[in-house]
């Protein structure tokens, strides 16, 4: 809100700067908020010039008369209102300056099934508000919306082939100019080669950006299989469990001591869990074998950056959070 008259502004500049009001604000600083201790000196002002105007940040007018200059209550929205407006209006000026001249968080998680990358990539994610990406969600998204380079997806998959590197790129490229990209992003499935790795770089490059951390969550393979042999996801959300180290409150167990999986559903929605097709430890071993010969080079990839942070996963949940906070703080790379 903003006063609507030159002379109710100019009046209320010289009260609120005169030794009288600057003791009465230090003096009652511990009792008393500035605001609530201004009325007084407010209504002064407006008495000082008469009616007046109060124009609203909703452009609405208001007229004021010689008894509403006189109302503290009045006063007190006004001022309250009018102190809401200025923090607002500052933190959205240097929101739009982080966005313009700051660079973007752009992080990319890495790790080979089972280490961790369903739950800690939501962590971060809340913690730094910035969206984790799924190349898979975003595929998805794009063919629903019928955006060119989902048109183009559509067309590929509907002749059984497989989506391109260069159209996996596009979609990324449409998907980091949405609002909530603004600030960063969190990429979760791509890279996946190193190929893909210079195509990503390039297309930030075009952007005005770049990978500014590659994490990579560590566990040896031979801890993997009872993580991926007992874990169940809500495929909504993307939120993992584990029959041992996370089990959903609704689990129970049969006679065998496995878990029935009819009492398996996710704690926040009430929804039914799943296991993937792919989380048994035959189809553990190939995964491994192809995560190890094509993703690990994309970290060598990203090293010379200084951008690359290692985190042992194979600790308690606590302990590996405390290493991705670690990673994550700017400069860490380089100790």
């Amino acid at each position: 809100m903003v006063l609507a008259t030159s002379a109710v502004r100019l009046a209320s500049r010289r009260i609120a700067c005169s030794p009288a009001t600057r003791r009465a604000f230090a003096s009652n600083a511990r009792q008393e908020s500035a605001p609530s201790k201004a009325l007084p000196f407010l209504a002064a002002a407006g008495l000082a010039v008469g009616a007046s105007q109060i124009v609203s940040s909703e452009n609405k007018t208001y007229n004021l008369t010689k008894d509403d200059v006189l109302d503290k209550e009045k006063w007190k929205h006004f001022f309250e209102s009018y102190y809401n407006s200025v923090i607002n209006f500052a933190t959205k000026e240097t929101e739009d300056k982080f966005a313009a001249y700051w660079p973007r968080n752009i992080l990319i998680l890495f790790g080979p099934p089972g280490a961790g990358k369903g739950t800690h990539g939501p962590k971060i994610e809340d913690m730094l508000n910035i969206p984790q990406l799924s190349t898979g969600d975003m595929l998805r998204a794009a063919v629903s919306a019928k955006t060119e380079v989902g048109l183009k997806a559509k067309a590929v998959m509907a002749a059984g082939g497989l989506v391109s590197d260069e159209i996996v790129v596009g979609i990324i490229r449409d998907r980091i100019t949405e609002e909530d990209c603004r600030f960063g992003f969190i990429l979760d499935g791509f890279p996946r080669t190193l190929v893909q790795a210079k195509a990503l770089d390039k297309m930030l490059a075009e952007e005005g950006a770049c990978v500014t951390k590659v994490i990579e969550l560590e566990v040896p393979d031979s801890v993997l299989e009872e993580r991926i042999c007992g874990r169940w996801i809500h495929k909504q959300s993307g939120r993992s469990y584990h029959i041992k180290y996370a089990p959903p409150k609704t689990m129970k167990s049969l006679a065998d001591g496995s878990p029935d999986p009819a009492s398996m559903f996710d704690d926040e929605t009430g929804e039914p869990l799943m296991q993937r097709p792919d989380d048994t430890a035959a189809a553990l071993i190939k995964r491994l074998k192809g995560y190890h010969k094509e993703t690990v080079p994309i970290l060598k990839h990203y090293a010379p950056n200084g951008v690359v942070k290692s985190v042992n996963a194979n600790q308690g949940m606590d302990g590996v959070w405390g290493e991705v906070l670690g990673a994550l703080k700017r400069g860490s790379d380089k100790k």
